[in-house]
This record gives structure tokens, C-alpha cells and sequence, in this order.
């Protein structure tokens, strides 16, 4: 339940029921048929497919995210992105001549060319190796502490209790725990939550 969970935020899913919320603003109603677009959601979405264009370079799948890419500012933004995301240098690379890691970076410095009110991460660091992962963490810590709202789907507990200042734990579709990460790491309630966390801490 957790990818469906965010394909609905950025309304790539229809919930049979419910509605959406983001940042007090409904984007789905199920009740009163209200369905804002996709691409009106103000919603970054990093999948654990990057999803990046092969025929365009690192600066052209940058650009695909910016409202103005054809606009002449557009070029500077692009700049700016590959520098936060430390892709300096790469700009003209295609996608298919980088590391796994920088193509998630491309990924992500796209998604927020959009200028998200927030971004959405689905187990960003699944499929990666440990180097790779502390390199991927470290940019979505940076991200957090720029003030940037994020979603994250992870198993990396660590990374939770440092940056989360909420976490949902959720089994079969269903919320088990929700709380801080001081309630859910220190004083959890739940039984299903006791015997997860003792067994990956």
C-alpha cells in the first residue's frame, strides 16, 4: 500500500474512496468528483524507475521538469539544480553514460525543477549498494534541512529517525504506527511494531 499511497498524492492512481490533501488544498474528492490533474499537484515523484529520457543529456532531463524550459532564465536554473544535486560537469553526458547514483540525482534534480511543494520518494535506495546509498541519503538529508516537504518510502531506520519528523508504519495497506520518531522508535504501541523493530535494529 505504500506505492499506491503515492502514485495517489501525485494523482497518477484514483483512490475508490477518500480524498487527497496537500498542504490544505484538496486534490481528490471521491464524493464530490474533484481530480486535479497530475501536472497542477505541485508534486515531485522519484520512482524506483528514474523514468530519465536517453536521447536527451543530463541538462536536457533537467530541463524537462522546469514550467519555463524555454524561456532564456531556464539555463540557469538548470545550473543551478546540477550544482545542489553535485552534477557539475556531467551536463552534457547522456544518461546511459552515468553511474547509478548520478542518474538518480538527474532524477531528482528534475523533479524539483518543477518547484514541488513536495516530493515524493519510493524506496530511494533499494536497489543501490552501500556507498551508493549513504551517497543518495545525504542528498535527501540536504534536501530535509533546506526546508523541502518530502514523502519518503524507506527501510533505512537510521536515515528515518535522523531526518523524519514523522513516521508512518504501514502492513497490507493498513497504518499499524504513526508518530514521531521518538514515539516510534523509544515507545512504540502497536504489537505488530515491537517485533520489526527488534528485529532490524
Amino acid at each position: 500500500g505504500k506505492t499506491t499511497t503515492l502514485r495517489a498524492i501525485a494523482g497518477l492512481v484514483r483512490p475508490e474512496e477518500g480524498r487527497v490533501e496537500l498542504g490544505g488544498r484538496v486534490v481528490y474528492d471521491s464524493a464530490v468528483h474533484i481530480s486535479v490533474p497530475v501536472h497542477r499537484r505541485q508534486v515531485g515523484y522519484l520512482t524506483q524507475q528514474y523514468h530519465l529520457f536517453p536521447h536527451l543529456n543530463v541538462a536536457g532531463n533537467i530541463a524537462y521538469g522546469l514550467p519555463d524550459r524555454r524561456q532564456p532564465e531556464a539555463r540557469g536554473k538548470v545550473e543551478r539544480l546540477a550544482k545542489i544535486l553535485r552534477l557539475e560537469g556531467l551536463e552534457d553526458r547522456y544518461t546511459w553514460q552515468l553511474s547509478g547514483g548520478q542518474q538518480q540525482r538527474v532524477a531528482i534534480a528534475r523533479g524539483l525543477g518543477m518547484e514541488p511543494k513536495i516530493m515524493l520518494f519510493d524506496e530511494g535506495t533499494s536497489a543501490h549498494d552501500a556507498e551508493m546509498v549513504k551517497e543518495v541519503l545525504d542528498i535527501m538529508k540536504t534536501l530535509a534541512l533546506s526546508g523541502m516537504t518530502m514523502m519518503v518510502i524507506t527501510h533505512e531506520m537510521g536515515f528515518a529517525k535522523e531526518v523524519a519528523d514523522r513516521i508512518i508504519f504501514m502492513e497490507e495497506g493498513q497504518i499499524v504506527e504513526q508518530g514521531t520518531p521518538t514515539h516510534f522508535f523509544e515507545n512504540p504501541t502497536a504489537d505488530r511494531t515491537k517485533p520489526f523493530l527488534s528485529q532490524i535494529l
